[in-house]
């Protein structure tokens, strides 16, 4: 068994002060190394191609792999073994996000591992951690005493949903905390990340991610839990602690559901966003697709000719937006996006934005956004009188448009 790293990367633009604008830019570098070659920091036409000058967080995957696809770690402090760069180039990457203003956000997949070598029963649950030192060299005893494929019984009962191709890692156990948290400091201190993304956090109970927020201090984090329940992800981000995002599938669902005819559905029971950001607008980062539901997966894509209606919708509204690499760069619509990030950027809308939805038809979206922006989206060309005189047409498309005040 070999041992792979790929990295997934985004960005947040962020203007100079942490209440400010927030913009989330995600992409798999993975595929785009198979397609564009060289080295990590070649692989980033971002660091090229940056339509602001603002401060960002950049988000990397630097965790030691089995499977290319960079969601099976393995030996966690081991950055040496992979495809797509070393240790180094990794460090030296992180340093030309720095000095482009970026800050590099990891992506942290925690819930489960693949093991190094078979213990006696010939099963594979012998960990390494990639150092000369006994730092996360684990046995069987950490494994969830539940996952009968690959454990000893020993451990605790997953505290989450299980994750059949590997392992699931103990997280009730302290020592398994007390662990990864070192070793996500050192990613801090080592390697320069500044904050994370936690994958498939449906895996643990949140206040284990609470216990990794505290323990590690970081400016920025967001939790990949996949479900359109706005209520259940707001559960969730108050359980593990209140300050942790999350990815809002609830708005990703409605919204994409909104744009083939069913528009009205952008309008709640209580008149606002039907989504997280309805009801928890600082915690929630929207998206339109992401590497799982849109790029060479295709699990949950997002209609692909309405894709601008989305983001006309997502980046001038409350929550954190999150830009796809795919849209941005092979879609060749960072023009479109970068005029509708400007937009946001220079009105000053922020995650807690407050949004009044002027009309909510099957063929008609219009909204304020904190009295500063109006957008519209659908097919319906004729707005009527929903927007001032005092409003100037700041930039429009294939059924979208947005206006700004005077």
């Amino acid at each position: 068994m070999g041992s792979l790293s790929c990295l997934l990367f985004f960005i947040i633009i962020i203007l100079p002060t942490i209440t400010a604008s927030t913009i989330l830019f995600q992409g798999s570098i993975g595929s785009h190394q198979k397609k564009e070659g060289g080295t990590i920091p070649s692989s980033n036409p971002f660091l090229n191609y940056l339509p602001l000058k603002l401060l960002m967080f950049g988000l990397l995957h630097p965790l030691s792999l089995f499977h290319l696809k960079g969601y099976l770690p393995g030996k966690l402090y081991d950055l040496n073994s992979s495809k797509y760069g070393n240790q180094d180039e990794l460090k030296a990457l992180i340093k030309a996000l720095h000095d482009k203003g970026i800050q590099s956000v990891a992506d942290i997949d925690i819930n489960h591992r693949t093991a190094a070598k078979q213990d006696g029963r010939g099963i594979w649950c012998i960990f390494e951690g990639g150092t000369d030192d006994a730092r996360l060299d684990w046995g069987p005893s950490f494994i969830c005493g539940d996952d009968v494929t690959y454990s000893d019984g020993k451990g605790n009962p997953d505290s989450g949903e299980g994750y059949p191709p590997a392992p699931d890692i103990d997280h009730v156990n302290p020592q398994v905390q007390q662990e990864l948290s070192d070793w996500m400091n050192w990613l801090k201190t080592e390697i320069g990340f500044n904050g994370w993304r936690f994958d498939f956090v449906k895996g643990y109970a949140p206040q284990y991610t609470k216990v990794y927020m505290e323990k590690t201090n970081t400016t920025f984090a967001v939790g990949e839990n996949w479900n359109t329940d706005r209520q259940a992800v707001r559960d969730w981000v108050n359980a593990a602690g209140g300050t942790v995002t999350a990815f809002d599938f609830a708005t990703k669902g409605e919204l994409q559901d909104a744009v083939q005819g069913q528009l009205s559905k952008l309008k709640d029971s209580n008149g606002g966003p039907p989504g997280l950001i309805g009801i928890m607008p600082g915690n929630a980062v929207t998206f339109i697709d992401n590497h799982d539901t849109g790029s060479t997966q295709k699990i949950w894509p997002f209609p692909s000719d309405k894709v601008m209606q989305g983001y006309a919708y997502i980046l001038t509204h409350p929550g954190i937006p999150s830009i796809f690499y795919d849209h941005f760069f092979d879609w060749s619509l960072k023009g479109e996006i970068s005029k509708l990030t400007m937009i946001r950027i220079r009105n000053g809308i922020k995650a807690s934005s407050t949004v009044r939805i002027l009309a909510s038809d099957p063929d008609l979206y219009v909204a304020a956004i904190d009295d500063k922006v109006i957008a519209k989206i659908g097919p319906r060309y004729d707005v009527g009188n929903l927007v001032p005189k005092n409003f100037r047409l700041a930039t429009s498309g294939n059924d979208y448009a947005v206006w700004e005040k005077q």
